[in-house]
């Protein structure tokens, strides 16, 4: 832990006391390091605990001055603890830390696919309500509630407020997760649910299909017609209605895939690969590629290629669809295990291209690394943040094109190596 100065920060504490200032509370909340590393050891978290106390008391003013009432805030801070749980999970999610099939096998499991058949036989008569009038696919909703909850046996039992306040206070998302804290304070306020039921993930995410609390403020729906947005509650009904509302809003076309498993030809230029790169069905079906059945390409508009193993693992076309569902999560395994998914509850092949699987995952450690290394030698890299996203696979590819391999843009110990002048 870098704590900041226990003076200062008792200077600043007492100002706000005095002047009970919005001012005050952003001061104090902006003395924090941008990260923390997670403490152990109980003295440590006793420390944590007695400074995340300081923050919360400034913290309260800001609260107030977004219209959240005093006796609102302290009820709902009442035990608010330091949760080290959640640091050491927002470090590493498994979107982001798996190899694309460790984490599809989870995903898409025959298991999820079985319990997902089952669902829709339950709840088929509200999921076809739901996608008449919100014209989201039904299959799309059922797979998310799948992959979020497991369709609500798993909601999350961690107190909202505690793991919100945690990660805006640990501050390496401080503006988004204060943002989100206070839309959930925002919705204890209005009167939708109580502090003891609001619980959910180590982030915040809350109810059947895993709602962030500004979400929920944006698109939650009572489609029960009851009066109340329950998305807590055990009739996943309103749930599974906001997602579909979500979804819409976001600009979701109805009957058009997220993607299809495609078979690429023998000398495909892989530069052409990447969601950031489009192409009429028409351009892509003249290049060679079908589908992985051998059939003719079907047009659904403009379309990307996806390779998110490289060269060597299942490849896919994708429309635009699949950024719909990127706005719910912006991790692609996430994407296409939510795609994939829907489609195997409705009768679809699992994914028949094989997977590298002797790779082994890259460390948060090493892809920072990498990314390091790939500016040093004068590839674009806006972030040194250990994700490998759009603009570390565009680096990777540029330099793997520089090199003489194959520009995959895909991320291997064996590339690392290269790097790193072995």
């Amino acid at each position: 832990m870098n704590p900041f100065s226990a003076k200062l920060a008792l200077a600043v504490y007492v100002t706000f006391l005095l002047s009970g200032s919005a001012q005050a509370a952003n001061q104090i909340s902006d003395m924090r390091p941008a990260a923390r590393p997670v403490p152990t050891g109980t003295i440590k978290v006793a420390a944590a605990n007695a400074r995340f106390r300081f923050w919360i008391k400034a913290f309260r003013a800001k609260a107030v001055a977004n219209g959240i009432s005093g006796k609102v805030y302290d009820r709902a801070f009442r035990n608010v603890r330091f949760n080290t749980y959640v640091i050491e999970k927002d470090r590493n999610q498994s979107e982001f830390t798996k190899q694309i099939w460790e984490y599809l096998d989870s995903a898409t499991s025959e298991t999820r696919v079985r319990n997902g058949k089952q669902a829709y036989a339950r709840y088929r008569g509200v999921l076809k309500r739901i996608e008449r009038k919100y014209g989201v696919d039904a299959k799309v909703v059922l797979a998310i509630w799948g992959l979020e909850s497991a369709y609500g046996q798993h909601m999350g039992d961690i107190p909202v407020i505690e793991s919100l306040a945690t990660l805006a206070y640990e501050g390496r998302r401080r503006k988004f997760f204060e943002q989100q804290l206070i839309a959930a304070l925002k919705i204890l306020q209005a009167g939708d649910i109580t502090p003891e039921r609001m619980t959910g993930s180590w982030a915040g995410a809350m109810g059947h299909t895993q709602f962030m609390p500004t979400s929920y403020l944006a698109y939650a729906q009572d489609f029960r017609g009851d009066g109340k947005r329950d998305i807590w509650g055990d009739d996943p009904t309103d749930a599974l209605a906001s997602t579909a509302n979500y979804l819409a809003r976001h600009g979701w076309t109805k009957g058009q895939p997220w993607g299809l498993e495609v078979r690429l030809p023998r000398k495909f230029d892989f530069s052409l690969a990447g969601a950031r790169i489009h192409k009429k069905v028409s351009e892509w079906r003249k290049l060679g590629i079908i589908t992985i059945d051998g059939k003719r390409l079907p047009d659904y508009g403009k379309a990307s290629i996806l390779l998110p193993a490289g060269s060597k693992g299942a490849a896919f076309i994708i429309f635009e669809n699949f950024h719909v569902i990127e706005t719910y999560n912006p991790a692609d395994a996430y994407v296409i295990a939510v795609g994939h998914l829907g489609d195997r509850i409705m009768g679809g092949k699992p994914i028949q291209a094989k997977w590298p699987r002797g790779e082994k995952a890259l460390s948060f450690k090493q892809k920072k690394q990498m990314q390091r290394l790939l500016r040093r030698k004068g590839f674009a890299m806006k972030k040194i943040d250990g994700i490998v996203g759009p603009n570390t696979i565009a680096a990777i590819r540029a330099y793997q094109a520089s090199v003489g391999l194959t520009p995959d843009g895909y991320a291997t110990t064996e590339l690392l190596q290269r790097l790193r002048g072995y």
